[in-house]
């Protein structure tokens, strides 16, 4: 009952997932990232595909090789749906087939986009071109922008109620993190988030300690 994507910018490194559901909390459960990759897992979720499937990206293996695996033994596979990016922009994604119509997927260098119970292809096929179409733009905004185009496109038959979107760089904690757990206009409510983030949050984040700066930015300009 969502839609979502997971994307690596090509330009910066960053790693990312959006997604939009007709139930609340969608950042909860479907929507992983760390420095290995991302993971949208959905439908009937399984968060062992991110929570094991992360790891498996950290030695070297393919989306593909990893989700494949993890699916094996997995019994309700047919019901599940995942989208997994690494952090060389390899991507794959499954559909299961038992997962509600209209489901299915795309595909690409960088990004996955995947989506169950929607009113057809075109918010996917939305949600591409929107993703393929802001190369030039922050990987948040990118991914904001397709989840955005992705609900005017008609998205889940039944409607929206929760948005998200998470972005991480070379620090293991998040640039983003937006979370519209329960709103009438979730894709709405999280541009104006994203909006608030960008102008009192994003910079302070980027000022916080790395693990090649353990003071940070933000303390440095404090201690004097």
């Amino acid at each position: 009952m969502t839609f979502s994507i997971v994307a690596r910018c090509g330009r910066t490194g960053q790693l990312g997932v959006a997604a939009l559901t007709a139930k609340p909390g969608v950042g909860k459960l479907v929507a992983h990232v760390h420095p290995h990759g991302a993971v949208a897992t959905q439908a009937l979720p399984n968060p062992f595909l991110a929570y094991d499937g992360l790891p498996l990206l950290g030695d070297g293996r393919t989306p593909e090789d990893v989700v494949t695996e993890l699916l094996d033994r997995d019994p309700g596979r047919d019901v599940r749906q995942v989208g997994m990016v690494d952090r060389d922009g390899r991507s794959y994604a499954f559909t299961g087939s038992r997962t509600l119509d209209w489901s299915g997927h795309r595909t690409g260098t960088g990004h996955a986009v995947q989506g169950n119970r929607l009113v057809g292809a075109e918010p996917l096929d939305e949600i591409v071109r929107a993703y393929q179409g802001g190369e030039d733009l922050d990987l948040a905004e990118r991914l904001l922008l397709a989840i955005e185009l992705g609900e005017n496109a008609g998205g889940d038959r039944h409607g929206a109620r929760s948005a998200t979107v998470m972005v991480i760089g070379e620090q293991p904690y998040p640039l983003w993190d937006l979370r519209v757990d329960d709103h009438d206009h979730p894709a709405k409510e999280l541009r104006r988030l994203y909006d608030v983030f960008h102008e009192e949050v994003a910079t302070a984040v980027r000022q916080l300690p790395t693990r090649d700066d353990p003071m940070g930015e933000a303390a440095r300009r404090a201690l004097g």
